[in-house]
């Protein structure tokens, strides 16, 4: 698998949209001593983000927009579906502790992809869901700078492959979250996320 695109990259940035007005809102930081990491060639990341990255060296500034067509698509009405309420029990009981508006649950489909769906609202007999990623529609401004860059070890390629394949952390092939996401994607410091760029994580 080790090709000689495959370089260990570590970014900080910040992530911004911008609002109907014109304003630009944050949605997500990564921090130097917390920084986004990837390894290219492997599509854990956004294929527009890595090819601005990729060939800037370690302590290169940036600040680029990907348009919502190149990020995670337009959004769809037609993704907001309903669910009945009984997938979502525990022991027999509705998880009413995690199924509630606003909150990003893991789902997984009839052939056994993983998604995240963000919960609309809670009716007698369904839950409505948004299928949608959380940026759709939106186009992504990063600003940032080159924390690390270059070759990756086997090693890390292997541990890459193995977020990828969800044998460890929250399956957004971030690689900062720990193996049960309460250090990272768990979090719910929506401003520090876990620096992933997968916009999954509050």
């Amino acid at each position: 698998m080790e090709t000689a695109e495959n370089r260990y990259i570590t970014v900080a940035y910040k992530l911004y949209t911008t609002e109907e007005d014109g304003t630009k809102e944050l949605m997500e930081e990564a921090k130097a001593e917390h920084p986004f990491q990837f390894i290219s060639g492997l599509g854990t990341t956004l294929e527009a983000f890595e090819s601005q990255i990729v060939n800037l060296k370690k302590g290169d500034k940036f600040e680029f927009t990907i348009p919502f067509a190149e990020a995670y698509g337009e959004y769809d009405e037609e993704h907001v579906i309903e669910l009945p309420k009984n997938i979502f029990e525990v022991e027999g009981k509705f998880d009413s502790e995690h199924i509630y508006p606003g909150n990003i649950i893991p789902l997984m489909n009839s052939e056994g992809q993983r998604l995240n769906g963000s919960v609309v609202e809670v009716k007698p007999e369904v839950v409505v869901m948004d299928m949608n990623h959380p940026l759709a529609g939106e186009d992504l401004t990063f600003a940032g700078e080159v924390v690390e860059n270059r070759p990756a070890t086997n090693e890390e390629i292997q541990e890459m492959v193995k977020m990828m394949t969800g044998e460890g952390g929250c399956g957004c092939g971030c690689g900062d979250c720990g193996s049960d996401c309460g250090d990272g994607c768990g979090s719910n410091d929506e401003e520090e996320g876990c620096g992933c760029g997968c916009g999954h994580c509050h």
